[in-house]
């Protein structure tokens, strides 16, 4: 027995799921600017230089917000029921792209003639818009 030493902590709790919250914020953020890029670019939605400049602004801020619920519910759910809360998290961030895409890339106040109900016609039609 070693006098004085005292028990290693265990890692903390609540920055487990850093790890995959970066990853598949990053994948989120890349994979819904690109889509939100593709639809005003086919749209003709406002000008290239302007919404290239919106979409690199967004690019952090869409990170930050899929990576956050990613940390959250791996350090409390996924304490107990890690298939359940990696469901969750998946679930949430499919969600989170098709609302960031079919919010800010295809918004209903813009007259788009290019594309009729400012739906792209590479948009499946099986998911709604």
């Amino acid at each position: 027995m070693i006098v004085g030493a005292a028990p290693s902590s265990p890692p903390s709790r609540w920055f487990r799921g850093t790890g995959f919250g970066v990853l598949f914020g990053g994948l989120t953020a890349v994979v819904s600017t690109a889509a939100i890029g593709n639809a005003w670019a086919i749209c003709d939605i406002g000008n290239g230089v302007t919404n290239g400049m919106a979409l690199l602004f967004l690019v952090p801020l869409i990170w930050i917000a899929a990576a956050v619920p990613w940390v959250i519910l791996h350090s409390t759910l996924g304490r107990r029921h890690r298939r359940t809360a990696l469901t969750a998290e998946l679930i949430f961030t499919l969600w989170f792209t098709w609302f960031l895409v079919t919010w800010l890339g295809m918004p209903d106040s813009y007259p788009a003639p290019l594309c009729p109900g400012n739906v792209p016609p590479w948009w499946p039609s099986f998911i709604p818009a």
